[in-house]
């Protein structure tokens, strides 16, 4: 963890110029667009994998259809159908897992103090949403910066979830009688309002780990828009 505080250390030591006393907070964006940009091979294979699953779902609703009342058998099928394609189920898994060390890095920092007297404009980058409010309203000075990340958030998960909707509409109905029928029911009706939940997480983070958030939700939408342009039958819901 030391040596990725020490580079966000040495990225706002080379911004100052430019930046002046936001060179901490241009720093965390750029780490942040660093790390999407060196996970980004796998977010192109988990896209591959996505399609390729997409162009399986016909074989793989023959399957739970031939072994409706053999669950054991049917998750065998379905295992022997992938590992034949080349397809793994958990492929879109990795992009955010291996987000997860970089997240804890901006909330650790601030948290702990080590970068204390560092801010975004009015916004000192360890204090959380309740500090802004509590100095100057939600219209002060702090309260302004919050209010442009939540407009940000709020952007990018309106159209997160407005591709989700047309996407969700376009892939293939579960049968009610199928498996994990209810389930997939329940998904399809809220996944895609989890692009939402990321106001919460911005409001109740250290404003350094909000910044990594809002950042990595943007690069996500635009990067989602681009690897998956060419697939219109795809569920696609991933919460930033």
């Amino acid at each position: 963890m030391n040596v990725f505080a020490s580079l966000v250390e040495r990225l706002a030591d080379l911004l100052q110029p430019i930046f002046a006393t936001t060179a901490t907070a241009a720093a965390i964006v750029l780490f942040t667009l660093l790390v999407r940009a060196a996970i980004h091979p796998l977010s192109r294979a988990a896209a591959r994998g996505q399609k390729a699953r997409t162009r399986l779902a016909p074989q793989l609703a023959e399957l739970r259809k031939k072994h409706a009342k053999n669950p054991e058998r049917m998750q065998k099928a379905i295992m022997e159908l992938h590992a034949e394609e080349k397809v793994s189920p958990l492929a879109g898994c990795l992009p955010s897992l291996l987000q997860a060390p970089a997240f804890f890095l901006m909330f650790h920092l601030f948290s702990s103090g080590r970068m204390a007297g560092h801010s975004l404009f009015a916004a000192p980058l360890g204090d959380h949403y309740a500090d802004a409010l509590a100095d100057g309203g939600v219209f002060g000075p702090a309260g302004l910066v919050y209010l442009a990340l939540f407009a940000i958030v709020a952007a990018v998960a309106t159209y997160n979830y407005m591709r989700a909707k047309r996407q969700q509409a376009l892939a293939p109905a579960v049968e009610p009688g199928q498996p994990g029928a209810a389930v997939a029911a329940g998904m399809a009706r809220y996944l895609p309002l989890l692009s939402f939940a990321t106001l919460i997480s911005v409001a109740v983070v250290p404003l350094a780990a909000a910044l990594y958030i809002v950042t990595s939700t943007a690069w996500t939408a635009v990067e989602r828009a681009f690897l998956y342009r060419d697939m219109p039958q795809a569920a696609l819901v991933t919460p930033a």
